[in-house]
């Protein structure tokens, strides 16, 4: 299943939140109304969904929410004549496609692999640290800049290094705190693809200090296009938290980067035990993996390709969960 946030032309600032099926989109307000046109009964937890929910607001109901939303809205997809899909969703070439979480409660980024720790830290003459090996380390990066696909995103005044990184992201569906590493799947509502936007020449003093990165990542974040749940990618499973699939990146329509999530050192299950320690989770907090292997300038180096300017548009994709792209723009100027 996909959930999507979208708008209608008609509507173009009222977001709303839909089932993707193909290049349909099922509102889920109107979920009820077509199964029971269909004949096909609704559970009361689809019944009582309020009005215009949000896919957080979705994610922080009873779990069994999301297992009822996929038997009803399968039911529906493939029982709709299609000569009459047009009366009950919108399709999506019609419809502004929008971040599935754009206020998370919290976004933490993940180190998870290995390729891209091992490049980026060998270009500025440093060795593997021991503790990467121990504990998946994270940071806290800002959750009230998020940006949807095919969003603009101005350049940061205070960098000359603009650069990208091509991760996934998970999403949490169930709370929880002391989350065992087994149990942890179960906590997880879908996935995403990420772009953590980078301003490396801040990094690097920043990193100095010991901290971490701060102001060189807190910007911008890239999510979407839609939340994918794990029911999709079963067959791309190649064990507990993790999925075989090709991530690519791709700078005014060149490809540089080509990685796959079943790298991934550290797993999102692992992720969440750790972070769940003596740690209250809530439904909708993101997840960050870290870059892929090849996954960002910093690591491919300006003899592949120069920082990033205005103008150059970044597509991130990642199989089975779809392409967000973002263009890079001079950042309007600002009255006195």
């Amino acid at each position: 299943m996909k959930l999507v946030a979208y708008s209608t032309k008609k509507a173009p600032t009222k977001t709303r939140t839909g089932l993707l099926w193909g290049e349909w989109i099922l509102d889920i307000d109107r979920v009820t109304s077509v199964a029971k046109k269909l004949n096909i009964p609704a559970p009361r937890s689809i019944r009582n969904l309020p009005a215009a929910a949000t896919i957080k607001q979705i994610l922080s109901r009873n779990p069994k929410l999301l297992d009822d939303l996929q038997s009803v809205s399968w039911r529906i997809f493939n029982r709709v004549p299609p000569e009459h899909v047009h009366r009950f969703m919108t399709r999506t070439e019609d419809a502004r496609i929008k971040t599935p979480i754009p206020d998370p409660p919290t976004l933490r980024d993940f180190y998870a692999f290995e390729d891209h720790v091992k490049s980026a830290r060998a270009r500025r003459g440093l060795p593997m640290p021991q503790e990467w090996y121990e504990f998946p380390a994270f940071y806290y990066s800002n959750p009230h800049v998020i940006y949807s696909p095919e969003d603009d995103l101005p350049y940061p005044s205070y960098t000359k290094t603009l650069d990208y990184e091509l991760e996934v992201a998970c999403v949490i569906g169930r709370g929880g705190i002391d989350i065992p590493e087994t149990e942890a799947e179960a906590h997880i509502a879908g996935y995403t693809i990420m772009n953590d936007w980078s301003a490396r020449d801040v990094q690097v003093g920043e990193m100095k200090i010991g901290l971490g990165p701060a102001k060189a990542k807190d910007f911008a974040t890239s999510l979407g296009p839609w939340l994918v749940t794990a029911d999709e990618l079963q067959d791309k499973k190649t064990g507990p938290g993790r999925f075989n699939l090709k991530m690519t990146a791709k700078v005014n329509n060149k490809q540089l980067s080509l990685g796959n999530m079943g790298k991934m050192h550290w797993t999102f299950p692992q992720m969440i035990a750790r972070a769940s320690q003596s740690v209250q989770l809530q439904p909708g907090e993101v997840f960050g993996s870290g870059t892929v292997g090849t996954g960002s300038l910093l690591e491919l180096g300006q003899d592949v390709h120069p920082w990033l300017k205005p103008g150059d548009v970044v597509e991130l994709e990642i199989e089975r969960l779809g392409v967000l792209r973002n263009k890079v723009i001079r950042p309007e100027k600002r009255s006195e």
